[in-house]
């Protein structure tokens, strides 16, 4: 028997990273030839945006797929852009190394993170056509680019290289290009169309980069061109300290054993975020740690004390030790308009509502969730609505039915918002595209090939909030566009019908024709509201016209109020007519009695704004007559808004020196508990200020 156990222990070794992967391809995406090709082309992307973001470079980026071998399905992917750059010493570990990267300890929103990905795409090229991938870089402070055929060898985790060199990088127009990356691989794989292709994915990437420009070049040599609709990057990320919400035991372990801090309230203190002094002391009290003691000299039944104080299973005074929400510079989401523009690029119809709800945390890491609504012409009415999702900027192909995502746009009863949905469950039909992008430090898939996310109670929540606030702001519009059209019937057949039969009796009667004005207001009997909002491409704002028509017999009082993005830098041009701000891209106008028959306009223009920023403007109305074409204002939201703002005005001002220097940041981004509704959004579309909520 010994002898046995020694042979079998003989027959034990360690297995690479990278060899592991190699016999488990399908772990990274690469478990068929229709899903590698759009892998590879998605791992390759995701790498040029986040390069070009965190260089602050607009992006430009090319993607050209050649059939090589009909009959073998030998494809020959290329990809250019217009980022940094890799210097010519780092592309063998970026290009030929499992596990390197810059992002894994950060924690902060970014496409990748574990540095698998593109490393990925060159290990499948290499084992299923024997071929290396090519890659050329050029970085600024270069005159030529660096060139190297790029391999990987499984067993030691570790880049093999060949044909290395340099070159002038000469564009179409003759010029050279000032810096880049190129990547050309071959791989075994099939280039398909429709819904899971990799056109799909690219249109799926320009809607949520709208800063990007994405140019496509299909295997039959058709060219497909979406344009940036943007100049303007996104927010630029910030690396965040862990927050004690999120920390495991072994963790905990870890950092206290390689920790140089000399005293326990500096080690909470300078590693993690939401930690002030005061919780520091508070912690180590719960937790009965001395506060002079060393970090590495921290047992492991202190440090389980420590975790529990984390997690308020231990407290002090009775209540769990408070601690501050982590900062949430760390995010970077699309933001409403953005999301607009490039849902509006893309799929083309009259109404879009889009919202990005505020920042929360789940287990210690900061999220934020955004969803978007496009509703009307040229979609399919009897099929299910187009679900766009997307996690970090990235789309996610495939797994559809088992992603957290889907499961919250089918917990909705969309039935009662306008749309088909058999027994209210299930992903709804009717001609409409569902957009939902969740941004976080740490986003949970079902697997590293990153197309599901995991189930998570507190974002199921929050993604829910957002589609029913969303589900009421298409309820509204459809309210309002049936009402719009049934009272254009009504005026329009009064207009026809009355003046027609008075013309006839005056002649039989030989009296001169009456003035009607009065009888067509008594017989309409409604207070109409009609907006309009359009580019103005000579003065390059948006021109926005309100008029109300009191179609009754009684004179009304009314104050009408409108929503402008005023969060998006724009200003009010022109607006004669005054009024006030009521809140954060809320203005208002108190009107003079408007007596039977007359009609009110207020015109003014937006400036600071791109064509198609701005396409439609909500209006709602204090008063106790109905306004068709407008909503009635819910006090209660508009006023919750405002407490929200006094609240985030007041963290803004200067800290206590006692307590953490990101304490105003951390506190921002609590949440914010509304009665009877859900919590207002940093970006409130105004589609939920509506009273039938």
């Amino acid at each position: 028997m010994a002898g046995t156990a020694e042979r079998m222990a003989k027959n034990q070794k360690q297995v690479a990273i990278s060899e592991f992967f190699e016999k488990n391809k399908h772990f990274l995406g690469f478990d068929s030839l229709t899903r590698s090709l759009i892998t590879a082309v998605k791992e390759a992307v995701d790498n040029s945006l986040d390069a070009c973001e965190e260089a602050r470079i607009l992006p430009d980026i090319r993607v050209k797929i050649t059939k090589l071998d009909d009959k073998k399905n030998i494809v020959e992917l290329q990809t250019e852009d217009n980022g940094p750059g890799i210097p010519k010493r780092s592309i063998e570990k970026v290009f030929g190394q499992l596990l390197f990267g810059s992002r894994f300890h950060a924690i902060r929103q970014s496409r990748g993170q574990q540095g698998i990905g593109i490393t990925g795409v060159v290990m499948y090229c290499q084992l299923t056509t024997g071929q290396k991938t090519h890659v050329r870089s050029k970085i600024a402070t270069e005159t030529s680019a660096a060139v190297v055929d790029i391999g990987l060898d499984t067993r030691k985790n570790k880049a093999t290289k060949s044909n290395e060199g340099r070159e002038l990088w000469e564009l179409e127009d003759g010029t050279l290009k000032e810096h880049g990356l190129e990547v050309t691989c071959r791989m075994k794989a099939k280039y398909q169309r429709g819904r899971q292709s990799v056109y799909q994915y690219l249109r799926m990437t320009s809607i949520v980069n709208p800063h990007a420009d994405i140019t496509f070049v299909d295997p039959d040599g058709d060219v497909h061109h979406w344009p940036r609709v943007t100049e303007r990057l996104p927010r630029k990320v910030e690396s965040i300290k862990p927050h004690p919400h999120g920390i495991h035991l072994g963790t905990l372990q870890r950092m206290c054993t390689e920790s140089t801090d000399s005293r326990m309230t500096s080690f909470l203190y300078k590693n993690f975020s939401g930690v002030s002094t005061r919780a520091a002391k508070q912690l180590l009290e719960a937790a009965e740690i001395e506060e002079k003691g060393k970090p590495k000299s921290m047992k492991p039944d202190q440090i389980r004390a420590l975790i529990e104080a984390f997690q308020g299973e231990r407290v002090l005074n009775g209540k769990p030790v408070k601690l501050l929400n982590p900062p949430t510079n760390c995010l970077s989401p699309i933001e409403e308009l953005l999301i607009k523009k490039g849902l509006s690029k893309t799929i083309d119809s009259r109404f879009v509502t889009t919202m990005t709800r505020s920042p929360t945390v789940s287990q210690g890491n900061p999220y934020q969730v955004e969803v978007g609504l496009i509703f009307g012409d040229g979609m399919a009415a009897d099929k299910p609505v187009e679900v766009l999702r997307f996690a970090n900027r990235v789309p996610l192909m495939y797994q559809q039915g088992g992603c957290l995502l889907t499961k919250a746009i089918e917990s909705v009863d969309w039935r009662q918002y306008g749309l088909d949905q058999a027994g209210g469950r299930g992903v709804p039909k009717g001609p409409a595209a569902i957009l939902v992008h969740l941004a976080s430090t740490n986003v949970q898939f079902t697997s590293e090939a990153k197309e599901a996310l995991a189930d998570n109670g507190e974002v199921m929540d929050e993604v829910r909030k957002a589609m029913l606030e969303m589900g009421r702001g298409l309820r509204k519009h459809l309210e309002k566009k049936k009402k719009m059209v049934k009272v254009q019937e009504k005026f329009e057949l009064v207009n026809d019908i009355i003046p027609a039969i008075a013309e006839k009796s005056a002649m039989i009667l030989k009296r001169p024709v009456p003035n009607l004005a009065g009888s067509i207001t008594k017989i309409m009997g409604a207070v109409i509201a009609e907006s309009t909002t359009a580019w103005n491409k000579e003065t390059k704002m948006t021109d926005v016209s309100i008029t109300l028509f009191n179609y009754t017999s009684r004179a009304r009082a009314y104050t009408l109020l409108a929503s402008w993005p005023e969060r998006e830098g724009a200003t009010m041009e022109g607006n004669d007519t005054g009024g006030r701000k009521e809140a954060t891209g809320v203005w208002a106008w108190k009107l003079e009695t408007l007596e039977p028959g007359q009609t009110y306009t207020i015109k003014y223009a937006l400036k600071g704004l791109e064509k198609g920023d701005w396409t439609d403007t909500d209006v709602f109305y204090r008063g106790s007559q109905e306004v068709i074409g407008a909503s009635k204002m819910d006090e209660k939201l508009l006023e919750e808004i405002r407490r929200q703002e006094a609240r985030a005005e007041e963290e803004e001002a200067p800290a206590d020196p006692v307590e953490h220097k990101a304490a105003p940041a951390q506190e921002a981004a609590a949440p914010v508990a509304v009665e009877e509704g859900p919590r207002p959004t940093s970006q409130q579309t105004l589609m939920g200020f509506g009273s039938d909520r």
